[in-house]
């Protein structure tokens, strides 16, 4: 239970709670103008600062976030489990990331070696596990299940619109996350509920998906799964040759040296064949140079110039002969020349053949060596283009995952929904005792207001996207019955998670939730809140104006013994919850 509120700031008004109803009381002064209001009292304050101290996210809207209030620090003082007295918790706008407690309550699960003693600061986060785990029963990982989303069902806030509906704490909250944080409260399969929130974010998922592949442009990006198939298969194939490549490849120290060697010997191969044709063309003249070269034939001079009747004597015959045996000698000589240069081109032809073989051997042996391995850099390029590749196609798997999530989503959800609802409908049949018992309770509840002759159910359903949970309470629609709704299904829920150790001792309700409320239903709630948290050993709050609790009064209600200090007022300057005005975003 709460026990007490109080600020370091000594106009701010402490409050103090007890067992049981806790009437706040918020008045109009004789002093008051017309145009002061209650509204500025500081009603709603109240339960703005009690979730503030409960571990509440601090934005710029934030009340003690507010610049006149940032340098207070507000305390709460409240029952907690295995303390003997009161837990005191601080925080303040200045460090609003951390809670100051003045007794350790973190126990084993700490991770601290020795207990603290004294006070402890902890961060928010490791707060709002705290109340999970001693409030809300809640431990380990609870997925769907928030401590925060509890308390905003036991202590509705007028600033999040809590009193809109009776099933959601703020306006924008989705059906799915409502009903697994109700479905913990009442005793049912919350994480087999949970699924339904689950469910509906990969609806939200595949909407985002659908209207991403509709655009021209993201459309190209993610692509269909029949295309990314091929381009999958490609990439896959491609990256599997590069791997192999990789693993088969053999750093060669001396690589390079190598491949300068080959380089060497295939431009002296391709040297040896330019002269072999050379040296060839030549001794092809040659050979038919020594095919021309014949001894001059004069012995058919004499037989002429005998005819001619011109007699040779003996001295014309030996020249005749010293020009043949000349001419003879000329001819010798010119074929031992030929013959000596076709032997010197035959052999540098045969020569060179023989280089030629060899040289082809080495060159064979140095391509076979560059062949099986290469040189440390062309590895770390291989190396890069893999890694490369396989970027890659994993890019291209994460699309096609996403295509074939968009493709096959909507048969999945549809058949996972169906599924999920028959699992939901089956759990709750099992689950009658406790059904029964919420239904019971608020029907009870109900009729307490309005009588037996009104009817009054709490409808469990499994549906198709959420589990659905409908308080109802037969009227006109009117706003006032609308909100004791509100009133039978939060009573309903405090009591079940209190009788059941799932929640805390205490429901708290801010005055609007009585705005347009009959007055005789005014004073049938008070009373018969007055008399649950006492059967049910449980702590009420409510803020209440006075004309609305002087309604109730004349109906047979005696709020006396329930109204707790301080009284607010709307006096202008020091008749609020702080003691003094100052400028907020909205009416508190």
């Amino acid at each position: 239970m709460l026990r007490r509120l109080s600020a370091d700031d000594e106009r701010f008004k402490e409050v103090s709670f007890v067992e049981g109803l806790n009437l706040i009381v918020a008045s109009t002064t004789a002093s008051s103008a017309d145009t002061d209001s209650r509204n500025s009292a500081g009603k709603s304050s109240l339960i703005e600062l009690i979730h503030f101290l409960l571990g509440s996210r601090a934005t710029n809207t934030t009340l003690a976030m507010n610049k006149a209030l940032r340098h207070i620090t507000f305390n709460l003082e409240m029952d907690w489990p295995g303390l003997s007295s009161s837990l005191g918790v601080r925080r303040s706008g200045q460090r609003a990331g951390f809670v100051t407690l003045n007794e350790d309550v973190t126990g084993t699960d700490d991770g601290a070696m020795f207990p603290r003693t004294g006070a402890v600061e902890l961060p928010v986060e490791r707060w709002t596990q705290l109340i999970e785990r001693d409030l809300f029963d809640l431990r380990g990982d609870h997925p769907g299940v928030s401590g925060r989303v509890l308390l905003s069902f036991l202590a509705r806030r007028i600033s999040s619109h809590g009193f809109n509906e009776p099933t959601r704490t703020f306006s924008r909250q989705s059906a799915p996350e409502a009903a697994s944080n109700l479905a913990y409260l009442l005793g049912l399969d919350w994480q087999l509920v949970d699924e339904y929130r689950q469910l509906a974010a990969r609806k939200a998922t595949r909407a985002q998906l659908k209207k991403a592949v509709d655009d021209p442009v993201w459309g190209r990006i993610v692509g269909s799964t029949a295309d990314l198939r091929g381009q999958i298969t490609l990439a896959e194939a491609q990256v599997e040759r590069l791997r192999a490549q990789v693993a088969d490849f053999q750093v060669v120290p001396e690589y390079e040296r190598l491949k300068d060697r080959a380089d060497q010997v295939s431009r002296r191969i391709k040297q040896l064949a330019q002269e072999d044709v050379i040296d060839q063309h030549n001794l092809e003249e040659l050979q038919a140079a020594v095919t021309e070269t014949t001894d001059v034939e004069v012995d058919y001079l004499e037989p002429v110039y005998r005819e001619l009747g011109v007699v040779l004597n003996d001295q014309v015959r030996r020249r005749f002969e010293d020009v043949r045996t000349f001419h003879h000698s000329v001819v010798r000589n010119r074929r031992r020349f030929l013959e000596e240069e076709i032997a010197e081109l035959t052999e540098r032809l045969q020569s060179r053949r023989l280089e030629r073989a060899r040289l082809g051997e080495d060159q064979a042996r140095l391509l076979r060596d560059l062949a099986e391995g290469g040189a440390l850099e062309a590895l770390t390029a291989l190396q890069t283009a893999l890694g490369r590749d396989e970027a890659a196609l994993q890019a291209l798997r994460h699309r096609f995952e996403a295509a074939q999530t968009l493709e096959a989503s909507a048969r999945q959800i549809t058949a996972k929904s169906v599924e999920l609802q028959q699992a939901v409908d089956t759990d709750l049949q099992e689950r009658r005792r406790q059904t029964d018992e919420a239904i019971l309770l608020f029907s009870h509840y109900a009729q307490r207001l309005y009588g037996e002759g009104r009817e009054a159910y709490l409808a469990i359903e499994a549906g198709r996207n959420s589990l659905t949970i409908t308080p109802r309470i037969d009227s006109d629609g009117s706003r006032g019955i609308s909100n004791m709704v509100i009133f039978c299904f939060d009573l309903t829920l405090a009591v079940l998670a209190h009788r059941h150790g799932r929640g805390p001792d205490f429901l708290i309700h801010d005055s609007h939730l009585y705005d347009g409320v009959d007055d005789r239903q005014v004073a049938a709630a008070l009373k018969l809140a007055a008399e649950v948290t006492v059967e049910e050993n449980l702590q009420y709050i409510v803020t209440i104006n006075t004309d609305s609790l002087g309604m109730a009064a004349q109906r047979g209600f005696d709020p006396e013994p329930y109204i707790r200090n301080p009284r607010l007022t709307d006096e202008h300057e020091t008749g609020g919850l702080f003691g003094f005005r100052f400028k907020t975003a909205g009416k508190r």
